[in-house]
């Protein structure tokens, strides 16, 4: 008797310590997960800051910076998981993106490269300027900022669709990303923009006709039809979590941060020493 209930002593001890390091594991993990999504974040807040747009292209690139850097630090008070911090250094990196352009639109160093968040580097770039008219309305795409192509994207996955990195006349993407879903017009525009551009590998087969990632739009790819709800999307309007989006798994891409405001202020360095070390 006296053995059993050693055997059972040792067992109970056994199991609460592997208990104990499971939950310190988590917690280790999720404390990391909270101090990188915290540097991200500040990075951001420091170039968001510090900067004043010297030009339309500019000042409408660190507006857009600026919504991801109230998203993002919303986002920051309400994390509890891992994959919640995950989703702010996401914010953060790709307000970090416009940052990088409206940089480049001031003719200053770009900074250091950005990891790529959502297919940047599949969904492709405009290398050169193209305007077109669809449905009696004019756009405009350009590899560089301009006083036409004042709207800067990054690059990705929108809605299951992908939006070539670019400078644009509008954000012809935006409804889309508050949606979940493009309208029936978005293909005929993607293909009148970006036909026979070679930088874009999906442009030569249309955005209709499974030009890209050999499955096309409703051929293993998982996004469904052009028009159906492609879920996965995120709207942080002025900071609000979009109802409890934030469940755990993937996030998807392609968010729509509302608001806005002018985050001017400050001289154009990295952070007040004038090196790029952000």
């Amino acid at each position: 008797m006296t053995a059993l209930v050693v055997i059972l002593i040792v067992v109970i001890i056994g199991v609460a310590v592997l208990v104990w390091r499971q939950r310190a594991t988590g917690t280790q993990r999720l404390d990391d997960a909270k101090a990188d999504a915290r540097r991200w974040v500040e990075r951001l807040g420091g170039q968001v800051l510090n900067l004043t747009g010297t030009n339309d292209a500019a000042k409408q690139a660190l507006a857009d910076a600026g919504e991801r850097y109230t998203a993002a630090g919303s986002q920051m008070e309400q994390a509890r998981t891992v994959e919640q911090c995950r989703l702010v250094t996401q914010t953060a990196q790709e307000g970090l993106y416009y940052v990088r352009a409206a940089r480049t639109a001031m003719g200053l160093d770009p900074g250091p490269e950005l990891p790529d968040l959502n297919g940047q580097s599949r969904a492709g770039q405009v290398t050169g300027d193209r305007r077109v008219e669809v449905e009696g309305h004019e756009y405009e795409a350009s590899a560089q900022p301009g006083a036409g192509t004042p709207h800067y994207y990054p690059g990705g996955y929108v809605a299951g669709r992908p939006v070539p990195q670019g400078w644009y006349s509008e954000p012809w993407w935006k409804p889309a990303l508050v949606a979940g879903a493009w309208g029936i017009g978005a293909g005929l525009l993607f293909n009148a923009m970006f036909s026979g551009m070679h930088s874009i590998p999906y442009a030569a087969g249309g955005w209709d006709n499974g030009g890209w990632d050999n499955g096309g739009f409703d051929g293993g790819q998982g996004f469904g039809d052009f028009g159906g709800d492609q879920g996965q999307q995120a709207d942080f309007s002025g900071g609000d979590q979009g109802g409890g989006d934030w469940g755990g798994g993937d996030q998807g891409g392609g968010w729509d941060f509302g608001g806005g405001g002018d985050w001017g202020g400050g001289g154009g360095d990295w952070g007040g020493g004038g090196d790029n070390n952000w």
